[in-house]
């Protein structure tokens, strides 16, 4: 399987269960507090800041995109097989629910539904197998997950 029928597995199997999907925003992004986009999610932070509206914008609370990236973390190790400077990364997003609220009717989710498309993705889709699975146990103030 080529990387670019990988990329449109995962737009079209996000896109079934209600997401836009959204082109890659640009390596330089119109955001004074970063340099490069570093991040799937560095596109939507109008979105999940409460400066842009999903539902006006996209027609839906909910986004798939495969997002170009560059790497800066450890840009002194670049030029080794395990360094490289130009990713993408492949994210679902969701902006119509929050925590400790009834969700949305227009469509916004939040860890169940993430977690539970991402292993039908991984295991149905990709026919990958899933030996074991982590749950962050909480620190330095930050809750466990559950």
């Amino acid at each position: 399987m080529t990387s670019k029928e990988i990329r449109q597995k995962f737009l079209n199997f996000f896109n079934e269960r209600g997401h836009a999907i959204v082109k890659s925003s640009s390596l330089l992004p119109d955001d004074p507090s970063v340099l490069f986009t570093t991040a799937g999610m560095q596109q939507f932070k109008p979105y999940y800041v409460g400066q842009a509206d999903p539902q006006k914008d996209f027609n839906s609370l909910n986004t798939t995109s495969v997002q170009k990236c560059i790497r800066t973390s450890d840009i002194d190790e670049v030029g080794d097989e395990r360094h490289l400077t130009f990713f993408e990364m492949l994210g679902n997003f969701s902006f119509g629910y929050k925590p400790g609220e009834p969700r949305s009717p227009k469509g916004g989710y939040f860890k169940e539904d993430a977690i539970t498309w991402g292993h039908e993705f991984i295991t149905k889709v990709m026919g990958l197998k899933i030996d074991y699975v982590s749950i962050f146990k909480g620190e330095d103030g930050v809750p466990e997950d559950v």
